[in-house]
């Protein structure tokens, strides 16, 4: 379906300030327990650590939403809630900005080990670079030194100067920054267990794995030393031995600090997941197993939902996908999604070096026809989306569009797209999913458009879109990126070079990207935004599409799922709250 904006944490790290957060008390006693809730999913599982550019997806989210504990969630309004069951933060110094994390005493992973700092400075190490010393060429190529953890965001912003400070009852960690850092009260350090990934590596203990990383120098681009071979390997473990196409046969690989641990795998069918007997956190589900279904189609998953094969949906939303929920004694949840379609082009391909190829290009997409194909049957009021930085809801989005260079492509231009080319006809290969019949139908409508300026638009479509980002394939690529809904890490994620969501080696906003992870003045933030915005367009990025409806359909039979969510999370943001009838 669409890849999401994430960096760390279970839901993906953004930020928000202090102020509009609220702390969780002790669960509230139930008595309503037990039974299946089963929801249907648009896109397989593929992978059990959802921190990676490859595994970035929204179902891989789901899983790890449900299986990593942290120090926070996020209600339908986007307020992040601090789960005291798990553990706090506490920011001890303005300058330098040092924040300390202290776990619950006696947590513990699903196969019974204690999760203790160990497991925090595991996560530390991942999402931070602090021991990368490698160069990298235009193609991502470290051409020098060595470069360690794969990760789907930026790492600028919390690579501090040293290593942090761990408690003596190995409980805490305290770690400093080199600057301010906008999302340092969202950031969730708990990812893969670090005694898995130690034995992984060769090593006897989640000690000894720290040990390595406190010993390990600060990796320094300037003077590129040999990867450590240990280390190498963990990294590699976390990097891809997540990734899966079976139920796996190693057991370490379901390890869970969350309410729920995956019990079964079938690929492109089901994914199972039961409860964590060790969780003893605030969050634990009321319903003994969830499991998600995969299927793709709108209309298969509303048929599925009426025979009462699945509980909940969230599909693919378009006119004839509410009325025919609507038709069924479902309860329906609309809304806006947190979510927008886009259409990229890729810098380093051959064809799109020439910037007014690129303008040319842009001028052919039609996306008023595109809106009024797949969004305003569901939302008669929807517009196109202009803005690449910001959603129509935000204050700042009209001033952005007013000035960002947007109404250049405000509608189709055919002439001025073949005066731009000159009687040259481009190639340009397309990727898109070719199980999203959104974006099928977004393919048809540009290549029809397109080929009128003289363009030869290849489908290079794949089921396997997501794993092809970056890879160098293709010219152009329609997906979609779903965003939290609140914070910032996105910013680096996507428009750095740094980042692991740039796929299309885009390095027009690279220091304004950068600049705004040090910034704690929003107003500051969204100036530096509205520079992004306009930039993009100067250079022909690519094009927003529009912001993603968004529908749930839930039967009778499940209690709980009672606000559409708009973020990453879906319908599962609160899934320890639900309950069924007749278990």
């Amino acid at each position: 379906m669409r890849n999401a904006i994430a960096v760390v944490a279970i839901a993906g790290a953004t930020a928000v300030v202090l102020a509009g957060c609220t702390t969780s008390g002790t669960p509230t006693p139930t008595t309503a327990k037990g039974g299946t809730v089963t929801v249907a999913t648009v896109n397989d599982f593929t992978s059990f650590n959802y921190n990676t550019p490859d595994a970035n997806l929204d179902t891989n989210g789901f899983v790890s939403y449900m299986t990593t504990g942290g120090f926070f969630t996020v209600d339908p309004k986007f307020k992040v809630i601090y789960d005291d069951s798990f553990g706090k933060l506490e920011k001890t110094s303005d300058s330098p900005l040092t924040v300390k994390y202290t776990l619950k005493k006696g947590l513990k992973w699903s196969d019974g080990k204690p999760i203790t700092a160990d497991d925090m400075v595991l996560a530390w190490a991942t999402n931070t670079g602090f021991y990368d010393n490698g160069t990298v060429d235009d193609a991502g190529k470290v051409t020098t030194g060595a470069n360690y953890f794969s990760t789907a965001g930026s790492t600028v912003a919390l690579n501090g100067p040293s290593f942090p400070v761990i408690s003596s009852d190995n409980l805490s960690m305290t770690m400093k920054y080199s600057s301010p850092y906008v999302d340092y009260a969202i950031f969730s350090p708990i990812g893969q267990p670090a005694h898995v990934v130690a034995e992984k590596a060769g090593l006897k203990s989640a000690a000894e794995l720290t040990a390595l990383l406190k010993k390990l120098p600060k990796g320094d681009p300037a003077k590129p030393t040999p990867a450590d071979p240990t280390l190498a390997k963990a990294a590699a473990f976390v990097n891809t031995g997540y990734d899966v196409t079976a139920m796996p046969t190693d057991k370490s690989l379901l390890v869970s600090s969350g309410p729920m641990v995956v019990s079964d795998f079938v690929p492109t069918q089901s994914l199972t997941l039961v409860k964590n007997k060790f969780y003893t956190g605030a969050h634990e589900s009321k319903v003994d197993k969830i499991v998600l279904r995969n299927i793709p189609d709108a209309n298969a998953q509303i048929s599925a939902l009426s025979n009462g094969e699945v509980d909940v949906i969230n599909p693919q939303a378009s006119a004839d996908t509410l009325k025919a929920l609507k038709a069924t004694s479902a309860k329906v949840l609309v809304g806006a999604q947190a979510s927008y379609d886009h259409l990229d082009l890729t810098f380093n391909s051959p064809v799109f070096t020439d910037l007014k190829v690129r303008q040319a290009f842009l001028k052919t997409i039609p996306r008023q026809q595109i809106l009024d194909a797949i969004v305003t049957p569901v939302d008669p009021k929807a517009k196109i989306l202009d803005s690449q930085q910001f959603l129509p809801a935000v204050t700042a989005y009209a001033a952005s569009v007013k000035g960002n260079g947007s109404s250049d492509y405000a509608k189709v231009d055919i002439d001025g797209a073949k005066a731009l080319l000159a009687g040259a006809t481009p190639t340009i290969k397309l990727m898109y999913n070719t199980k999203n019949p959104n974006r099928i139908d977004e393919f048809q409508a540009i290549q029809a458009s397109a080929t009128k300026a003289g363009f030869k638009i290849v489908d290079a479509g794949s089921p396997d879109w997501s794993k092809k980002l970056g890879d160098g394939t293709y010219d152009a690529v329609l997906f979609g990126w779903i965003n939290p809904g609140y914070g910032y890490a996105g910013v680096p994620q996507i428009w750095s070079t740094s980042g692991g969501g740039n796929y299309n080696g885009y390095k027009g906003t690279d220091k304004l990207a950068l600049s705004t992870q040090s910034l704690l003045d929003p107003s500051k933030i969204t100036t530096i935004l509205q520079k992004m915005d306009k930039q993009a367009y100067t250079d022909a990025y690519g094009l927003p599409l529009f912001q993603a409806p968004g529908i749930t359909g839930v039967t009778s039979r499940v209690s709980g799922v009672d606000t559409y969510f708009a973020g990453q999370t879906g319908p599962f943001w609160n899934f320890w709250e639900w309950t069924v009838k007749g278990k």
